[in-house]
């Protein structure tokens, strides 16, 4: 496994999990500082961190939404990764459209939460404008058809297949075509970088 070098804060209420990812990831040479609470979290020196947070959705008292959205108040450029073993698209939207960079599921592996991790700390030292992949993400989504469109529009709301396809009175089937041509088109591997993109084509990234 290669090594990296990036400031990670852990914060979930499950003990277990934070020591498995404290291990995982100071393993690969990464400083961790782990918190079991979001108001521990949000009481430390946050203002002046610069890293990743490993973020958990559901948690006792202040859940992880509310954090996310605090601790961004409290340092804009804070990159979130929100994690959850209690996860769905509409969960993972809202995430998203309230500043967290990804949204992954547990149980989760060292291959997918690394990758992540290094795209949510890349964005701290990026060289791309916020402008250059809005002008980016308007041109991937005018490859798109209208119908296109309109599925992508729902999709990005959180809207199951099961809702787009009734709302659009087309099948499932036909939704599912269109959602693989939107990912194909666009170039993008994932709803979640759907999201992003068209909250940065319309001028909210």
């Amino acid at each position: 496994m290669s090594r990296i070098n990036h400031n990670i804060c852990i914060v979930d209420d499950d003990p277990a999990v934070l020591d498995s990812l404290t291990l995982m990831l100071e393993t690969i040479g990464c400083t961790v500082t782990s918190f079991p609470d979001g108001t521990s979290f949000l009481n430390s020196d946050l203002k002046n961190f610069r890293g990743c947070v490993l973020l958990d959705v559901r948690m006792p008292g202040k859940d992880g939404m509310s954090v996310l959205r605090e601790a961004l108040a409290i340092n804009p450029l804070l990159q979130v990764v929100m994690i959850s073993g209690h996860g769905d698209i509409a969960m993972a939207v809202k995430a998203l459209k309230d500043g967290a960079q990804d949204f992954i599921e547990k149980p989760f592996k060292a291959d997918i939460i690394i990758p992540a991790l290094d795209r949510a700390c890349e964005k701290l030292t990026a060289e791309r404008s916020d402008k250059a992949f809005e002008v980016e993400a308007k041109e991937n989504l005018a490859r798109l058809t209208e119908r296109e469109l309109q599925v992508l529009e729902r999709l990005v709301d959180g809207k199951p297949n099961k809702i787009v396809a009734f709302e659009l009175s087309i099948s499932i089937r036909t939704v599912e075509t269109h959602r693989a041509r939107i990912l194909q088109k666009t170039r993008a591997n994932s709803i979640a970088e759907l999201v992003k993109m068209k909250i940065a084509a319309d001028g909210h990234g």
